[in-house]
């Protein structure tokens, strides 16, 4: 299982800067809000191994699952996608004990992997809908483009982070015999699960 999970790990990770490049490259006006910063700074934050115990500063202390509310905030004037990606990075290193290595004795939690994907699920919904007071999407992510061609490359990325964490929850709650406890949530609302 170890090794299973070093494996997801690295997955996660390649797929959390995956999807920062891509919103940075739709939304450039946001790293714009930081002067002198660049897309390879922001993943160098987001990634690192050890994040700051304090938060970001410049979320106003705020890292995982608080971060995310940040970044879908009407009224945040900051860089939203720096604010969605540290709530994810942050929330899926919290799902795996902030850990980057499993060894035989270490130990994961399958609620707060579920709980993840569910989270993940919502923010994918938030980019969709979630609007500033002038009615404008506050994170432009999927579209149309001019030939009338459907963009959803985002939503797959989102889609693949999902799918490995609900596969890692069920392969753990299977290998120590803890069943998940799954709850009905509508994804229109805005309260994401603890982790």
């Amino acid at each position: 299982m170890d090794l299973i999970t070093d494996i997801h790990i690295l997955e996660m990770r390649d797929l959390v800067q995956e999807l920062t490049i891509k919103l940075y490259k739709r939304n450039p006006k946001e790293l714009a809000k930081v002067p002198e910063m660049t897309v390879a700074l922001r993943l160098t934050a987001l990634l690192t191994v050890e994040r700051p115990a304090e938060g970001f500063e410049e979320l106003g202390g705020l890292d995982g699952v608080e971060a995310l509310y940040l970044a879908f905030s009407e009224t945040y004037q900051g860089d939203r996608v720096f604010a969605m990606m540290a709530g994810i990075s942050g929330m899926l290193s919290e799902s795996y004990n902030n850990q980057l290595e499993f060894f035989i004795l270490d130990e994961i939690d399958q609620q707060k992997l579920y709980n993840s994907a569910r989270n993940l699920e919502i923010v994918a919904w938030l980019m969709n809908t979630r609007k500033d007071l002038d009615g404008e999407l506050l994170l432009l992510s999927n579209g149309i483009a001019d030939d009338g061609t459907p963009n959803y490359s985002y939503e797959r990325v989102l889609s693949k982070m999902i799918v490995i964490q609900d596969m890692m929850a069920k392969m753990v709650a299977d290998s120590t015999n803890r069943t998940i406890n799954q709850v009905v949530h509508g994804v229109a609302s805005m309260t994401f699960f603890p982790i």
